[in-house]
This record gives C-alpha cells, sequence and structure tokens, in this order.
C-alpha cells in the first residue's frame, strides 16, 4: 500500500505538475499562460484552414470551435482566479480548468453531446501543455519527489523504469492483474492497480491518493478519517511483514509433514537477495527479458552469463535455479525484436519459442550463456510457450547442438542438466503425456493457460469477469497436466500468479502439487498457508472445487475453506 501525491500522465506521456509560483511570480506565469493560449489558437485555427481544405467545413469546423475556447471568458476567467488568486503555475491551472469542464459535461450522461465533446476538452489540453512545457518528452525521467504514477496504461519496460527511490505505486486505467506490467510491479514490490476503468478525469497531479495493492482499491481525495484508517492498515500490513521475517527459517511442510517446496519468481538478478531473504528454496522462474530492456541493441553472450552468475551466487549451493529462455512477444516485445508489420493478434502470432526458432543465432547466444552458467551452480533451462511435440524436439536440437559447439571448444558445463517446458497452452496442456516424455519436469504458466483456454485477453480489463484461474476448464486442465506428470515421473511445478495466491494454496496441493513457484513477497502467506494444511483437507477440497459449475462457485467455496484454515490471513500479499 503506498499513499502519497499523483503524478498524472496523459495518453501522451505529458507530465502535469502541481506547483504553486511566489506573489512576485504571479504577473510572469500569467504572461507565460497567455502566451500558450495564443499560439495554441493560431495553431487551431491554422488546422482548420488546412482541414476545410483538405476534407471540407465540416470537418474544418472541429478545429474552428478549438480555437474559440481559447477566447472564452468563462474558460479565461477561472485559469485567471487559478494563476493570479491560487497562484498555481500555468500548467496545473490548465489541467485543472479543462478536467472542471469535463467533468461538467460528463455529469450530463455519457450519451449527452457535452460528454461526447470531453474528448475535444483534451485534445485542447494537450495543445497548450505542448506550448507550455515543450515537445514530449519522459515524465518520469526526473521525477525527484515521491510520487503516485497515475496514467492510462504502462508497457512492461516503463515499469520496470520506474525509479522506486521516487515512485510509490502507479495505477492504470487499462491492463489486467496478469499482465506483464502488473507482473513486474510485483516483482518490483511496488504497489499497483491495473484495469481501474475510467478515473484520470477525476485527479489532477499534486492530489494525494491511497493505492492498495492488495485489495485492488485506488482512493482520490480521501478525506482525514480514510487516511486515518489506511495508514493504520499500511502499519499493520508492515507490523506483519515483521511476523514474516521470524517465520522465513520455518519448513514449509503440512501439519502431516509433507514437504511443498517453495520457490522464487524474479526478473532481474537482484531480486535472488528476495528470494533468500523470504526463505525461497530456489528460483522457480527467472525471466530473462530484461536484459534487453531499454537498449537499441542485443546483450552479447557474456552480458547474458554475468547476470545468471549473479542470482547463482546470491542463491548458494543447494538451491535450483530454473531460467526460462526468452519470452518475447504479445505485451513484452523490445523495439529490436517488434515485427516489421504489425500483427493483428499478437498473442496468437510469432512470439517466444515461436520468434527464437526464427531467429536461432539469438536463441543459440541464450542458451551457451545458459550451458555456461551451469557449470557453477544447479541451473535448469525451460522453454516457454511450447504448443506441439515439433517444436519442442527442435529445442532440444538446438541445445544439443550448442552443448556439442561447447564441448569441442573446451568449455565447461553440465551436460545432464535437467530440462522443462512450460505447459501454458491447451494444447501442451493437453499432450502433456507426449511431451513428459522428452523433459524432465513441467512448469505450468497459469496466466497464459487462463487466457488461451477462455480466449479472454489477460491485459483487457472488459473481459476481467470471464479471465479467472479458478474457471473449471481451467481446474481440469491442470489436473490432467499433474496427472500426466506422475505417471512419467515428471516434475511439476506452478508458476503462474495463481500459485502465489494463499486462497489457491490448498486446492493446488490437493490436486497433486508438491512444488510452487512464486514472486517473493508471496512467499510468507503461502507458506503461512501450507503450514495450517493437512494433505487430505486439501485433497477434500480439490475434490470439491472440481465438482463445481463455475469461477465464481470455486472461488466463494475457497474463500470459505480458507477463513477455516487461516482465519486471520488478510489481503493476497506481504504487504
Amino acid at each position: 500500500m503506498a499513499i502519497g501525491p499523483a503524478l498524472v500522465l496523459d495518453a501522451e506521456g505529458v507530465r502535469i505538475p502541481q506547483k504553486r509560483v511566489l506573489p512576485s511570480q504571479v504577473e510572469a506565469e500569467v504572461t507565460r499562460l497567455h502566451t500558450a493560449l495564443a499560439a495554441s489558437a493560431f495553431e487551431a485555427t491554422q488546422s482548420q484552414r488546412e482541414i476545410t481544405q483538405r476534407l471540407g467545413a465540416k470537418f474544418g469546423a472541429i478545429f474552428g470551435a478549438h480555437a474559440l475556447i481559447f477566447e472564452d471568458p468563462a474558460f479565461l476567467s477561472d485559469l485567471d482566479v487559478l494563476v493570479r488568486k491560487e497562484r498555481f503555475v500555468a500548467e496545473y491551472a490548465v489541467s485543472r480548468a479543462v478536467r472542471e469542464l469535463v467533468e461538467a459535461f460528463e455529469k450530463e450522461g455519457e450519451n449527452s453531446f457535452l460528454a461526447w465533446r470531453s474528448g475535444d476538452l483534451y485534445d485542447i489540453e494537450k495543445r497548450i501543455l505542448k506550448h507550455l512545457i515543450g515537445e514530449r518528452r519522459d515524465p518520469l525521467r526526473d521525477v525527484h519527489e515521491p510520487s503516485i504514477v497515475l496514467a492510462r496504461d504502462l508497457t512492461p519496460s516503463e515499469t520496470a523504469s520506474l525509479d522506486r527511490n521516487s515512485i510509490l505505486a502507479f495505477a492504470t486505467e487499462h491492463g489486467g492483474r496478469t499482465s506483464h506490467t502488473a507482473i513486474m510491479a510485483n516483482a518490483m514490490e511496488l504497489p499497483a492497480v491495473v484495469g481501474v476503468g475510467h478515473f484520470l478525469a477525476d485527479v489532477t497531479s499534486g492530489d494525494i491518493v491511497i493505492v492498495d495493492g492488495a485489495e485492488g482499491i485506488v482512493i482520490v481525495g480521501p478525506d482525514a478519517n480514510v487516511l486515518a484508517q489506511y495508514r493504520k492498515t499500511r502499519d499493520a500490513r508492515l507490523s506483519r511483514s515483521g511476523h514474516w521475517v521470524v517465520e522465513r527459517n520455518l519448513p514449509s511442510v503440512t501439519l502431516d509433514s509433507v514437504p511443498i517446496t517453495l520457490l522464487g519468481n524474479i526478473e532481474f538478478p537482484d531480486e535472488a537477495t528476495a528470494c533468500t531473504a523470504r526463505g525461497a528454496g530456489g528460483v522457480g522462474l527467472y525471466r530473462t527479458e530484461f536484459l534487453y530492456v531499454g537498449r537499441d541493441s542485443d546483450p552479447s553472450e557474456e552480458e547474458h552469463f554475468r547476470a545468471y552468475l549473479r542470482v547463482i551466487s546470491e542463491m548458494g549451493e543447494g538451491r535450483p535455479i530454473v531460467i526460462r529462455t526468452l519470452d518475447f512477444g504479445a505485451d513484452k516485445f523490445v523495439e529490436a525484436h517488434r515485427p516489421k508489420e504489425p500483427e493483428k493478434n499478437p498473442s496468437l502470432g510469432v512470439r517466444s519459442i515461436r520468434l527464437c526458432l526464427r531467429d536461432t543465432p539469438l536463441f543459440c547466444k541464450q542458451l551457451r550463456a545458459i550451458l555456461r552458467a551451469s557449470a557453477f551452480g544447479d541451473v535448469r533451462i525451460m522453454f516457454p510457450m511450447i504448443s506441439t511435440l515439433p517444436e519442442l524436439r527442435k529445442c532440444l536440437f538446438l541445445l544439443k547442438e550448442v552443448m556439442e559447439d561447447l564441448r569441442e571448444s573446451g568449455i565447461a558445463f553440465k551436460p545432464n542438466l535437467p530440462i522443462g517446458t512450460m505447459i501454458e497452452v491447451p494444447s501442451a496442456a493437453i499432450m502433456a503425456a507426449e511431451l513428459a516424455r522428452e523433459v524432465d519436469f513441467f512448469s505450468i504458466g497459469t496466466n497464459d493457460l487462463v487466457q488461451y483456454t477462455l480466449a479472454a485477453d489477460r491485459t483487457n480489463e472488459l473481459v476481467a469477469d470471464l479471465y479467472s484461474p479458478a474457471d473449471p476448464a481451467v481446474l481440469r486442465l491442470i489436473k490432467s497436466v499433474v496427472d500426466a506428470a506422475g505417471k512419467h515421473g515428471t516434475g511439476v511445478n506452478v508458476c503462474g500468479e495463481m500459485s502465489g495466491d494463499p486462497l489457491f494454496t490448498p486446492l493446488l496441493v490437493g490436486m497433486g502439487l508438491r512444488q510452487l513457484s512464486l514472486a517473493p513477497n508471496n512467499l510468507p502467506p503461502v507458506k503461512a498457508v501450507i503450514r495450517r494444511l493437512t494433505v487430505a483437507d486439501a485433497e477434500r477440497i480439490a475434490a470439491e472445487a472440481m465438482t463445481l459449475d463455475s469461477a465464481r462457485d470455486v472461488i466463494n467455496y475457497l474463500l470459505r475453506e480458507r477463513k477455516r484454515i487461516h482465519p486471520e490471513a488478510v489481503g493476497g500479499g506481504e504487504e
């Protein structure tokens, strides 16, 4: 949870600061504002003429209306009060005045003419801000004061670049709780709520905001009582975090002494420290896309190798490290590997292992680095997004070729390192028995498995009611994979967001899973449930859940069981 001042980003990423000027600076600020208004009015008039010539007077009139607002007495009066009397900087005055107009328009109803024209007001705001602030620039690069970022959306790479020293939390209008932006926030232990829906019109930079990532709540402009309540809750969560530290070295075993191995999911090498600090038994999912973020060229083999060695060093002996090969695609592309032509459906296109098999030099560079790192620790390799048996066999063939090259060069590696594949598309789940003959372990990626099974985009808040790991179809696929793995002696793990939610812990254990991989901050609460559970109880819960007809029924049932097993549990994570 975080409490702090908002930093609002519009669709163009423009920063809209809330600042005041000294009394001696007011007239200069008024001059700056009117200069921007005059330039914006001239620009709108020019646009009106150009559009009229190209498309006709009907379309040019839209920009003519824009030009008129820069001379509207009521609008100018509002701005004058905000700058002269309140002494706000011009940028904030414009942002606040426009949003007050938008709010008034939208009170008329979503289908009214005025509500429809609120988009024009945002366009006008951007036009004025461009003349006040300058052309578009990175609004997050020079944030030095503690802030909570509010935006329409953030990409995973933008999220990765957030400075934890100044950014306290973020909330977005778009996205889903298992989008890679949300996963990145969890990895960074940054409070976040994504897919809130339309709310930016109701907030301006500087407003106090509460972001409760555990409960998925964003509160804008809380009163004194609400602030006091949430500060108390925040302090209680921090106190509970101290309790987790005490319990971190307790074994992850059920009440009837059955061990359940808990591993950590990490995005960056530094997160290995968070895993060991919370008692993880190793790294069950090491995502390696971070190496490509924010750069114009691909990382070298040495850069891959050094990053892997950092994690090996931190985890120490006896802890496995599962390195997943590159999983570019959908919402995780970096510029260097973005398709030349936009794909109509990126989630079903050239992503992940499909991209790697098309670019074998890229793929083999990483395979070499992973194999070299295997000489220094318990390294395991895992292929993502496998959908067919031939795909997996191509990966295994390339891996053997790289092994042979290293052997001929006299470079040390572990020839028998464990090899696994993710099960995250229905075709792989259905073919699990055949895939189990080819690999040493499975890791069920529930995020994509849910998305592809239910045909519900995990980044789309409009279908959030359909996207649920508790759906009976998803549960049956998971159970079939666990059963197939058991018959062939293949290890099986769950590494999606489902594994980090204590609500699902009894269900997964009851299905036969004895290993879970999750974000470091979710390790303590999941262990707490395991230590209050017997396998027989878990099997009973799983059997009952598998008879239910809908995700809602499953969730409600699991909530009742959690209350019985662990009544003191609150929220889904450590903080």
